[in-house]
C-alpha cells in the first residue's frame, strides 16, 4: 500500500490525448513540477465514469490555472479510450487524457485493482510537484466523484505545499475549508489544548 508523503510509483503507459486527438506515451516524471491528479475509474462505455470526466470539465480551467494536470485511468486499452472520446456525449466534451492500463500495472501498484472484476476501482490519487503521494481515495465503483471536494482538497494540499509553517508550527487546514478561507497555523506546543 502506498503511504501519503511516499514517492509516486513511476507510470509509463500509452494515453489518449483527445485535445490533439492523439495517441501518445505518458510518462509520470514528465510532469514533475506539477500536481498531477489520477482519476482512476472502472471502465470506458460505462455511466457514472462519463459523469466524473463531465464534472472534473466544470472545474478543470481552476485546476489548470493552479498548476495541476488531470489524467483518466482504467484499464481500458487507448484504444477503447480514443473510440469513447469519439462517441460518448459527456465525454466527447473532456480535454482529459485518458491513460490505458490494459496489463493493469499501474492500478495494481496504486493498490486500484479489482481482483474479482479486473477493472480498476473508483479512486483518486493527487502527486505533488516534487512526486510524493499527498492523497489517496478509492471508493464504491457506483458513487460518481465530488469534483468539489476535489478541488477543495488539492487546494487545501497545495496551500500547505506552498505555505511552509515557520519552526514550532504547523500549517492545518480545517474541516470544511475552502480556497480563500484562512488555514491554521498551529504552535504545536503553546496551542495544546485551544483548538
Amino acid at each position: 500500500m502506498i503511504e501519503i508523503g511516499e514517492q509516486a510509483p513511476e507510470i509509463s503507459a500509452n494515453a489518449y490525448f483527445p485535445d490533439q486527438k492523439d495517441i501518445k506515451e505518458f510518462d509520470l516524471k514528465q510532469y514533475r513540477g506539477k500536481w498531477v491528479i489520477l482519476a482512476f475509474y472502472p471502465g470506458d462505455f460505462t455511466f457514472v465514469c462519463a459523469t466524473d470526466l463531465e464534472g472534473f470539465m466544470e472545474h478543470y480551467d481552476k485546476f489548470i490555472k493552479n498548476n495541476a494536470v488531470i489524467f483518466g485511468v482504467s484499464t481500458d486499452s487507448v484504444y477503447s479510450h480514443k473510440a469513447w472520446t469519439e462517441t460518448s456525449p459527456r465525454v466527447k466534451k473532456s480535454r482529459i487524457p485518458l491513460i490505458e492500463d490494459f496489463n493493469k500495472e499501474i492500478s495494481s501498484v496504486y493498490g486500484f485493482l479489482n481482483t474479482k472484476s479486473g477493472a480498476a476501482r473508483r479512486g483518486l490519487v493527487i502527486i505533488d510537484p516534487d512526486g510524493n503521494v499527498q492523497y489517496i481515495s478509492v471508493f464504491n465503483d457506483g458513487l460518481g466523484k465530488d469534483i468539489e471536494h476535489i478541488y477543495n482538497s488539492f487546494m487545501g494540499l497545495k496551500y500547505i505545499h506552498d505555505t511552509p509553517a515557520k519552526k514550532g508550527h504547523i500549517c492545518v487546514i480545517p474541516a470544511n475549508w475552502k480556497p480563500g478561507k484562512k488555514a491554521l497555523d498551529i504552535n504545536v506546543v503553546a496551542d495544546i489544548g485551544k483548538l
